[in-house]
């Protein structure tokens, strides 16, 4: 039977959207935000999710990712490295490692030149193709795979056997 809940009672979310999306975004304002945003997202389905605390953080992820593109690609890897990311399991050990990950995700690709680092972020994250990519820096489709290579061997050389394949 499946877990589903009426609309209000998907409050008894709001606490815990807001510890994790505060500990994601370093900023309590636009958690805040975010938690509303995703729970009045949900009070307008027509029936409830079928398992609410998934689907509030995986709204909330979606908000963040459409924030962050609305905002043009304006460098904040935090919410790039978030985009590799699903919703939280429950278990704290694993929101930790994700974290952990993220945070190291970010620390690299902050150390590589910024053509480098929009290509992996708009090909690996947002899914634009090379040609999209290529157009929007200008470049040939030869340098934007250049500069995708060059980001996914970075990333292995930093992350080992936790970087993104």
């Amino acid at each position: 039977m499946a877990t589903s809940m009426r609309p209000r009672g998907i409050f008894v979310y709001y606490d815990e959207l807001l510890r994790t999306w505060t500990a994601k975004l370093s900023n309590r304002h636009q958690a805040e935000d975010l938690a509303q945003d995703s729970l009045l997202r949900v009070l307008e389905l027509k029936t409830p999710p079928e398992q609410p605390r998934a689907y509030l953080h995986q709204t909330a992820r979606n908000i963040a990712v459409d924030a962050y593109r609305r905002e043009g690609g304006r460098e904040q890897t935090t919410l790039d490295a978030l985009a590799e990311f699903e919703a939280p399991t429950g278990n704290p050990e694993d929101e930790a490692h994700a974290m952990q990950l993220a945070r190291a995700i970010e620390a690299a690709l902050s150390e590589l030149p910024l053509k480098c680092r929009q290509v992996f972020i708009w090909q690996r994250i947002e899914g634009c193709s090379q040609q999209e990519i290529a157009e929007r820096l200008d470049l040939s489709k030869n340098m934007v795979e250049k500069y995708m290579i060059r980001a996914m061997k970075h990333l292995r050389e930093r992350l080992g056997p936790l970087s993104p394949q």
